[in-house]
């Protein structure tokens, strides 16, 4: 398993991927539950993978990936770091365990201030093996990666890891930079923590906000109660259209907000958790109260 390439030319931006992102999300809150995901309240803190000027190399590098350890509660798994040339950042064998070897670009010998962003990476993906968590294809597995680490606080390392300049500049991970910071926004409504302190790129602050926006949409989103006017007057305007079109049986009509409504008998609309992404459904009439059975959050509805 790879950490990606480490360029920032041709960065992909926006949020390709932001299906799989949900996805993943639903699947971590369903794998660990609610108490399980409650673990993870509190990040990595920048100190506790800051390289020292006079740290030893290695020395260094193990340390921080025994931070990684910790934060994604592997205490039976015990990485050993080391470096070579290679295309891609960094790379993990998955095997039984308990010890794994996790291999970094050579480049990072110099640039040691991201080595804790690569090894959240590769320290990820040995938790999700251990979890017996993944996806079909290979890309789906490192969009996981990305997001479960970033949701479980050791990511924003990934996102602080993008820059640029004028003289050049570099990406980790697969999310674009706004994905990351869709996830990391999603996260800090849920834990109250917010990473825009500890950012060190400019770039990734920008990112982050462009993520932000995009969740906190999301969270005032029809049939949520806190929905803004503009949207519940497209909501009111969907419901119309689908209570003239849909018969019992028939398929679904989407909204433009990601909400669809169904007629399996009398209407109902599904919509996204604002919390794990797991879809819900409601009966359409009027203020209704729904508990996501993944992640136990009681939302307000308008329906």
């Amino acid at each position: 398993m790879s950490a990606g390439r480490g360029t920032a030319d041709g960065v992909e931006h926006g949020f390709p991927h932001l299906e799989t992102v949900r996805e993943a999300i639903t699947a971590l809150y369903r794998r660990l539950s609610h108490d399980g995901v409650q673990q993870y309240g509190s990040s990595v803190l920048p100190a506790d993978v800051a390289f020292g000027h006079d740290e030893e190399l290695y020395a260094g590098a193990q340390r921080i990936a025994r931070v990684m350890v910790g934060q994604l509660r592997l205490p039976q798994a015990r990485m050993v770091v080391g470096f070579r040339e290679m295309e891609f950042a960094a790379s993990v064998e998955l095997e039984t365990g308990p010890e794994y070897f996790v291999e970094l670009n050579s480049r990072f010998k110099e640039h040691r201030r991201d080595i804790g962003a690569a090894l959240a990476h590769e320290v990820t993906h040995v938790a999700l093996h251990r979890l017996g968590l993944e996806f079909p294809t290979t890309a789906e597995n490192e969009v996981l990666t990305d997001t479960v680490a970033a949701y479980l606080g050791a990511g924003w390392l990934l996102l602080d890891a993008f820059r640029q300049d004028a003289v050049g500049g570099q990406k980790l991970g697969y999310l674009t930079p706004e994905e990351f910071g869709y996830v990391l926004a999603r996260r800090a409504r849920v834990f109250g923590e917010d990473p825009a302190v500890w950012f060190t790129s400019p770039q990734a602050y920008e990112a982050y906000a462009r993520g932000r926006e995009l969740a906190d949409r999301e969270a005032r989103r029809p049939p949520l109660a806190g929905a803004g006017w503009a949207a519940r007057q497209r909501y009111a305007a969907d419901r119309v259209r689908a209570r003239s079109r849909l018969r019992p049986g028939a398929e679904s009509v989407v909204g433009g907000d990601g909400y669809r409504f169904d007629r399996p008998a009398a209407l109902r609309v599904s919509f996204r958790c604002p919390v794990c992404a797991q879809r819900l459904g409601a009966p359409v009439r009027g203020r209704v109260r729904v508990r996501c059975g993944v992640c136990r959050t009681e939302l307000e509805c308008d329906t």
